[in-house]
């Protein structure tokens, strides 16, 4: 069986000396599709997603991209390789405009960024009307297209995104998840934690419930939704 392009394989770790908040915990994701992980609060579910990036350390298990070891890789070395992450908060520069935050998605890059930032305008027009806005005067909606869009300017094959839909209205909500399947179908991998797991999962390849930490269902998004168990225990029935 072919490897995913790109596994947290059997995590255990934490923050620091604290205890191991992650148990044994696996989450992939293949190239074009969409990874969600769902779960109740204090699951894990975003400290899942930051040991694959890098950001806490593992003292078991290993993370692996397109079959290298990155496990031991700081978070800018894994965006050097094509990993790309959007944290919930703090995820733009406030005092920049819009076309500016997208031009610090490319510090790495060395080439034109004209036409990916073109590209990034044709995929959240809005960002196009406002370019010379600063980013801090936009809604929240408006806000995580600006993160997404940075974090896209890398020209990644991996998207990460922590809550990309916390604190913004239904509507808003359905045309970020819009977006998102847009993104991955251009083969970009996406891995997603989400706080609206019903919604999420619609639009999942792959789902992974965590529960303390630990994966206690894993399956694709519509068999999640349509498991009794799941349902009961994580989707309000």
């Amino acid at each position: 069986m072919t490897e995913p392009f790109l596994i947290g394989d059997a995590m255990t770790g934490g923050y620091g000396r604290g205890a191991d908040i992650l148990h044994d915990c696996t989450i992939a994701v293949n190239p074009g599709e969409i990874a969600v992980i769902v779960g109740p609060n204090g699951a894990g579910k975003s400290t899942a997603m930051k040991a694959v990036f890098g950001m806490l350390n593992i003292h078991k298990g290993s993370v692996r991209l397109d079959g290298e070891e990155i496990t031991h890789l700081s978070p800018q070395d894994r965006v050097a390789k094509g990993m790309a992450f959007v944290p919930q908060t703090s995820n733009i520069f406030t005092s920049l405009t819009v076309e500016e935050n997208l031009e610090m998605g490319a510090f790495l890059r060395r080439d034109d960024i004209r036409v990916t930032m073109e590209q990034i305008f044709d995929l959240f027009p809005i960002l196009r009307d406002k370019r010379k806005q600063a980013a801090g005067e936009l809604s929240g909606g408006q806000r995580q297209q600006v993160a997404v869009g940075r974090a896209l300017m890398t020209q990644p094959k991996v998207l990460m995104l922590d809550e990309p839909t916390a604190g913004v209205s239904p509507i808003v909500m359905d045309e970020l998840f819009d977006r998102i399947i847009e993104v991955a179908r251009k083969g970009i991998s996406i891995l997603m934690v989400e706080q609206n797991a019903r919604q999420a999962l619609q639009i999942a390849d792959r789902g992974y419930v965590l529960v303390q930490g630990a994966n206690r269902f894993t399956d694709t998004g519509a068999a999640l939704l349509a498991d009794p168990d799941v349902r009961k225990s994580f989707l309000g029935g």
